[in-house]
């Protein structure tokens, strides 16, 4: 049982936090905006997370020198790089975010448009790219030193994964999903799960042809979740089902999302998981937002910039006869990235109103992030605009989020090379943050934090502890406790994000302004498969910072 702890606190103040977050908008109530670098030498087409609080940020090696040194007079040389056969010039970097420095890394082969997923280990696995690196990976894996840095297999992939998906599976498995005419996946290992490692197998899914508009596509980058079930939900297109990977089985197709109009590159809307919850029971529900109407691409390309798609659906997913909910956003959004926040609300940023993904494909950039609270009874107040930034966040743009609960922000470059000067759009190789309205100073006072913790967790029965401090403590019924799995985020779909608010078995207090809890960790390997996560405590809505572990 829960022992519910009341502060001093009167009902009174209680009821002024919460009701403040209702009031007209005053400082930092819409969130801020910090300009972290003017420039990182590199526009941040993708980017990942990594347990030891920095952060890979890498772009492609197909246009000529970026505008940042590789150390140590180090050059790639690359016989079959389109532009520069020599390029001294970094296209990866290491961004710490304790620090906010940042040092230059070296990628061999081309990442241009690739994918990601981080390993149970903490190992990040990017795949595929274009030209001479479509069929590689590359391994990046946390170092304490200054010496890390990328590691290239080439040629393992047994198909180009050029704008594939990766997800995450339970028993360590990455698997990797389409591609530019890529009807099929596979799986780094190569398809461990049927007894013969190393084999050269790749497994069909022709959903993907259907899914493939003719002269668009608009099903590149499907949108992969993996699901509680233990089955991999795939949407691509307007369409969407239900995949036993073990068995290579299609075992249902939901409903088609209404209005018929694509959400996948180049149409390019945005999907997540919605958090999960273990003090109930548990049901998946899988939200995607924005895109562009069926045709912007052509339409584009002659100059016509159509509006681009300003719904969002929602679908209970393991419903027996589950249909979309539709809701429409305050502005339309094409190429946003939908970001979730540890109070289980979800940000909605970057991208434009017009136009659709690719090169100088999009018009009016849509600087207004939005948070969506999937959760709030009152449908009314389930958007909430935030303050814009100064700057452009158009295609390859990318955001994720941070330790500390800031967005970091960057990219945007819709030119085939980095055409810095005399273009609408300028390349960005700046990055920025977005700090939601829950870190704003006036909250400090009913603001968690995490004083010790159990480093490792868990699964089933297997409880954990930890302890924290806060100022004023209200009561339980506002308290909760979550873990979120950092996304590899390109191309506005954050790969492998993933939240779950974790049961709650006791509160004690300890001290002063101090509490225990007493917590069970993840039911089972499919609501949180195995790996580095971050760890928040929230109290009245308000979260303390994340610390890092490991479930296992």
């Amino acid at each position: 049982m829960i022992k519910f702890l009341l502060s001093s606190l009167s009902f009174s103040y209680l009821f002024s936090v919460v009701i403040s977050q209702v009031l007209p908008p005053s400082p930092g109530r819409r969130g801020d905006w910090q300009l972290l670098h003017e420039s990182v030498g590199i526009s941040a087409m993708h980017m990942q997370l990594l347990h030891d609080n920095k952060v890979i940020i890498f772009d492609r090696t197909d246009f000529g020198p970026s505008n940042l040194s590789l150390p140590d007079g180090l050059c790639r040389v690359d016989s079959s790089d389109l532009v520069l056969k020599t390029d001294c010039t970094a296209h990866s970097i290491l961004y710490d975010i304790d620090t906010n420095a940042f040092r230059p890394l070296m990628v061999q082969t081309d990442t241009w448009c690739s994918s990601g997923a981080v390993l149970p280990n903490g190992t990040l696995v990017q795949t595929g790219g274009y030209n001479d690196g479509d069929h590689n990976i590359r391994i990046f894996t946390p170092c304490p030193n200054e010496h890390c840095d990328w590691i290239e297999f080439p040629n393992y992939l047994l198909q180009r994964r050029w704008y594939a998906t990766n997800q995450i599976l339970p028993d360590g498995r990455i698997i990797i999903v389409g591609g530019r005419q890529k009807f099929n996946y596979e799986f780094y290992p190569q398809n461990a799960e049927r007894g013969f490692a190393g084999s050269t197998h790749t497994f069909l899914l022709n959903f993907l042809r259907e899914t493939n508009d003719h002269g668009e596509e608009n099903n590149l980058y499907p949108f992969l979740h993996f699901l509680p079930d233990g089955n991999l939900f795939i949407f691509a297109n307007t369409r969407s089902i239900l995949l036993d990977y073990n068995r290579n089985q299609v075992v249902k197709e939901f409903p088609k999302i209404p209005g018929d109009d694509p959400r996948n590159y180049p149409s390019s809307g945005s999907s997540v998981l919605l958090p999960l919850d273990e003090n109930k029971a548990i049901e998946p529900e899988v939200m995607v937002c924005g895109g562009a109407p069926r045709g912007s691409f052509t339409q584009a390309l002659q100059g016509n910039f159509i509006r681009a798609i300003s719904t969002c659906g929602r679908l209970k997913v393991s419903h027996a006869n589950p249909s979309w909910t539709m809701e429409d956003m305050p502005v339309p959004r094409v190429m946003g990235d939908m970001i979730l926040l540890p109070t289980s609300d979800v940000l909605i940023i970057n991208g434009a109103e017009l136009g659709t993904a690719g090169w100088e494909l999009a018009r009016s950039p849509n600087t207004k992030s939005i948070i969506y609270r999937p959760f709030s009874k009152h449908t009314n107040w389930r958007f909430s605009v935030m303050s814009p930034s100064t700057r452009p966040r158009l295609y390859h743009s990318s955001a994720i989020l941070l330790t500390d609960g800031r967005i970091l922000v960057g990219g945007n470059n819709p030119h085939i090379y980095y055409n810095l000067t005399n273009v609408k759009y300028p390349t960005d190789l700046s990055i920025e943050s977005f700090s939601p309205p829950y870190l704003s100073q006036e909250y400090d006072p009913i603001r968690p934090q995490i004083l010790y913790l159990d480093k490792k967790i868990g699964y089933g029965d297997s409880l954990f502890w930890l302890s924290f401090q806060v100022q004023d403590y209200l009561t339980a019924y506002v308290l909760s406790v979550c873990i979120i799995a950092p996304s590899f985020t390109t191309h506005s779909f954050s790969m492998n994000q993933r939240m779950v608010s974790l049961k709650i078995v006791d509160v004690t207090a300890v001290l002063p302004s101090t509490y225990g809890l007493t917590m069970a960790g993840p039911s089972t390997f499919a609501v949180a498969p195995p790996g580095y996560y971050l760890l928040f405590v929230v109290h009245a809505g308000i979260p303390s910072s994340g610390m890092w572990v490991k479930v296992e």
